[in-house]
């Protein structure tokens, strides 16, 4: 087949999968239509605001480290979203006789079919506007937009292609869920640098712009602005980065393309990997308590490892609960109690324990002929919980205090932390046998249809009865803080509060048992919707 005719057709084809995806179903166009008109405004938004920035003393250090970081964007995209875009996975063209370059050109074109290349587009637009002085400055500006979108486009694309294999894997599964992680920090990190900036001025980015301008796709816009203050030979290197930039991902994606078209699928091997990863477990099982409080722990230790959204919650909260309280206190605005948000953050996972096992919580059911069967499982679920709450929430304290150097609260931030950690282990325990729901394995949704007031009343009242039940601790901190000698029996706060969340926890488990024996068939079924 020619080049000619493949172009017209893969475009005709992207358009077809866009528009046949749409008519699956109201609930997906009614999505895609809010996500693209979000997108636009939010597009239309940060074109204004550069053009806003035009004149700005230092627009090119936020402009050309903003265009690095969308570079990268597009570099992860087909990581975290590989099911974004059905043409990013080139074998489902293996039985057609085409050649790679004719190829890699008809899905280059293809590729800039979408909001997203039209996010990109405007982003540029913008940052040109920006940087741009003179008539020079905007003619080269038409060629870095040209060049910059097409560097992102084929960035995603020889991503794609060298990852093709694992983002059809479980482990690709697997990425996909921790997408909303890589959200949530991100907006983290993005938060708190805005903070910083807005007291430091753009001045700030001046070395990290000075870095990233000899960096594609950002070195397009740089040339821009090397244009506008009359360094031409600056310029022309930087735009030769991007073009060179270009031709080199355009042979990595067609050298991929190749041998994916050409050899054969060797995905097999990796059961090695989960036979190592087998051994390794047994190991670990070995070092738990023996009968079933060690078996449930085990289990519960390979949720977290091996089931995509346990493993997605489990991060989320590790990354967050330590972000949180830590760069706060790195900018100075945070406080030693702000580590209670690592705790408050991990004791969440106890809630709906039995969610997780879905239709399999039967297996369980069988276990579970008494109270004293039901508090064992309880008991060794949350167990499991400690092995990794425990020691992260004290290392999170501990590092909130190094930050502040503020070490003479130390004994009451650590006291607080397991107070409120046993209150939620306490309260998660009896909302998971109350107000069960259940977990969809597919998709992103982390709740099935229907439920999300159960999901609502166990999580957001678990934590505030979790609260409450941390009021005398609470109030034996503030009243020896505010008392004139107090300040020498803070270290009280230590003892008081670990014991304070273990008795909780304890009780919590005891009272949970009951009416987790009794309502074993509404729990099968409650979590069994997914």
């Amino acid at each position: 087949m020619s080049a000619s005719p493949i172009t017209p057709v893969f475009v005709r084809l992207k358009l077809s999968l866009l528009r046949n995806g749409l008519r699956r179903s109201g609930g997906r166009k009614a999505a895609y239509i809010a996500s693209a008109v979000f997108a636009l405004l939010f597009a239309a938004l940060q074109l204004i605001g550069l053009i806003a920035l035009r004149g700005h003393a230092h627009v090119e250090s936020l402009v050309v480290p903003a265009v690095a970081v969308l570079g990268l964007g597009w570099a992860v995209m087909p990581l975290f979203f590989p099911s974004g875009d059905e043409t990013l996975d080139p074998t489902r063209l293996v039985m057609l006789p085409l050649r790679p370059r004719p190829l890699v050109r008809a899905l280059l074109t293809a590729s800039l079919v979408g909001i997203g290349p039209l996010f990109t587009l405007l982003l540029l637009i913008g940052s040109v506007a920006a940087v741009a002085r003179g008539g020079a400055a905007f003619v080269t500006g038409v060629l870095a937009v040209v060049l910059a979108l097409l560097v992102c486009l084929a960035l995603a694309r020889a991503v794609a292609a060298a990852n093709v294999r694992l983002l059809a894997s479980r482990k690709g599964r697997d990425l996909a869920v921790l997408s909303g992680l890589v959200i949530a920090v991100g907006a983290q990190i993005v938060n708190f640098g805005a903070q910083r900036l807005g007291a430091a001025g753009l001045g700030e980015l001046d070395p990290v712009g000075n870095v990233l301008q000899w960096v594609p796709p950002a070195s397009a816009i740089a040339a821009v602005h090397a244009v506008g203050e009359g360094s031409y030979g600056r310029a022309v290197v930087q735009l030769t980065l991007t073009a060179g930039a270009l031709v080199a991902l355009l042979a990595v994606w067609s050298r991929h393309l190749t041998k994916l078209m050409t050899s054969p699928d060797e995905s097999t091997l990796a059961g090695t990997e989960t036979a190592v990863r087998e051994r390794s477990s047994a190991g670990l099982g070995r070092l738990l308590p023996p009968g079933r409080t060690g078996t449930v722990m085990e289990r519960g230790l390979r949720y977290v490892w091996r089931d995509p959204k346990t493993k997605a919650a489990w991060v989320t909260s590790l990354a967050i609960g330590l972000l949180v309280p830590v760069f706060n206190a790195w900018q100075g605005t945070g406080s030693v109690y702000f580590a209670c948000f690592a705790a408050g953050m991990l004791g969440v996972q106890m809630y709906n324990q039995f969610g997780q096992d879905t239709s399999a919580f039967w297996i369980v059911a069988l276990t579970i002929s008494s109270p004293r069967d039901a508090y064992v499982e309880l008991r060794a679920r949350a167990l499991a919980l400690l092995l990794i709450t425990l020691p992260y929430a004290t290392l999170v304290t501990v590092l909130t205090t190094a930050v502040l150097g503020d070490w003479r609260r130390l004994p009451e931030a650590l006291g607080l932390s397991f107070a409120l950690l046993g209150a939620m282990l306490a309260t998660g325990a009896w909302t998971s046998a109350r107000f069960p729901y259940s977990i969809p394995q597919e998709g992103y949704k982390n709740v099935a249809p229907g439920q999300a007031g159960l999901a609502w009343i166990s999580v957001f009242g678990g934590t505030i009865a979790a609260a409450v039940l941390c009021a005398p601790v609470i109030a034996l901190t503030i009243w020896l803080n505010v008392s004139a000698r107090g300040d020498d029996w803070t270290w009280l706060v230590f003892p008081v509060g670990t014991a304070y969340g273990a008795v909780l926890t304890a009780v919590g488990l005891r009272l949970a048992a009951p009416p987790t024996a009794r309502r074993l068939p509404e729990i099968l079924a409650a979590v069994s919707k997914g």
